[in-house]
């Protein structure tokens, strides 16, 4: 099965695609929150366009393969009413659902209140199944007014409202360091820094441990109760097995295979990282050993991501939420600049 095939765009023009099995929407925007009829029209159409944000070169991508879409929010409610396109293609998905309370910090200023996301969040895992949403708090932040306890307390609350809604919860650190528009943003956009205290903002490796051991014992207190909730890191360095929490693969093959287990065809491709041949004799051998996690890496994320292939579609610079601690914005003018630049009809989300 090729990687790549020819495609007619709207305008009549035949181009060369990717044709990708997994698509992440997306790493880079709120896709469902922003542009969900925009996705739908896309997968109608058979297509979209993605430009490389360094170039700006088009890259045109085909659905065709596509056999799983994963999709990352703050917000899926607009894409609620819209699922069942995918569920008439065959097309599998789920739900990076990140849940954070940061409403009194006035981190994620664009977000709908707590009290909204937590029930867009019952009727999204009512809706598609609790397996299939994974609750993210993410990234965890500290701050000179915001403690380590008074994180696991928020956590905690959300906890008991999302109960038997979600079978993981994934956590990161803040990274404060890496980013000066994450510095600049927390200082110029929140009153819980100034130019002095943002350095404390970093965790040190004690309130890591801190946060890990909490983070245990409401996992083993919910178990207590009724509610079996795994925890994992994302693109994290620090180990903490010994807390139970394990290195997640948010584009995780080995979920898609016990969510969908009948779907040979996406079993071959997760198992060998290629379609079977349909014009083969032999049909699916699945005699071979299959290929190591190693092997089936995203190579064009961080070292420390565990995610499988996947195809982003979104674009930088698009995402209204406008979160203090995010890295994908430029600035809000620019996103707004972009955002009227839009149309559902578009080929892209931005150009």
């Amino acid at each position: 099965m090729p990687d790549k095939l020819p495609i007619i765009t709207s305008s009549g023009e035949t181009v060369e695609a990717s044709a990708p099995v997994i698509i992440s929407a997306s790493r880079s925007t709120d896709v469902p929150a922003f542009y969900a009829q925009w996705f739908i029209n896309r997968l109608r159409a058979g297509y979209c366009v993605w430009y490389n944000p360094f170039n700006q070169k088009p890259m045109y991508i085909s659905f065709q393969n596509c056999k799983v879409v994963v999709f990352w929010t703050k917000n899926p409610r607009p894409i609620l009413p819209l699922l069942h396109e995918l569920d008439e293609r065959g097309i599998h998905y789920y739900f990076q659902f990140t849940l954070n309370d940061y409403d009194n910090e006035g981190f994620e200023p664009n977000v709908p209140s707590v009290e909204q996301r937590v029930e867009t969040f019952r009727q999204l895992s009512e809706q598609i199944g609790k397996e299939r949403v994974i609750w993210r708090f993410d990234p965890l932040i500290v701050t000179p007014q915001l403690s380590v306890r008074d994180l696991l307390k928020k956590v905690w609350n959300l906890g008991n409202q999302l109960r038997g809604l979600t079978d993981k919860l994934v956590f990161s650190f803040i990274d404060i360091n890496g980013y000066r528009k994450v510095q600049s943003n927390l200082v110029k956009e929140t009153n819980q820094f100034s130019k002095e205290t943002i350095e404390q903002a970093e965790f040190t490796q004690a309130q890591m441990n801190e946060i890990a051991d909490g983070l245990a014992k409401c996992r083993d207190r919910w178990h207590d109760e009724g509610w079996d909730l795994q925890l994992a890191t994302c693109g994290e360095q620090i180990d903490l097995d010994k807390y139970g929490i394990e290195h997640n693969r948010c584009i995780d093959g080995e979920l898609m295979k016990r969510l969908w287990a009948d779907d040979k065809d996406l079993l071959y491709y997760l198992n060998y990282g290629e379609l079977p041949d349909k014009n083969s004799l032999f049909g699916m051998d699945f005699s071979r050993p299959p290929l190591s996690p190693e092997k089936m890496k995203d190579k064009g994320q961080r070292k420390l991501c565990g995610c499988m292939t996947s195809k982003d579609i979104g674009m930088y610079n698009t995402c209204s939420h406008f979160c203090v601690y995010c890295y994908a914005n430029t600035s809000k003018e620019v996103v707004e600049k972009n955002r009227k630049l839009h149309s559902r009809e578009s080929e892209s989300i931005i150009r």
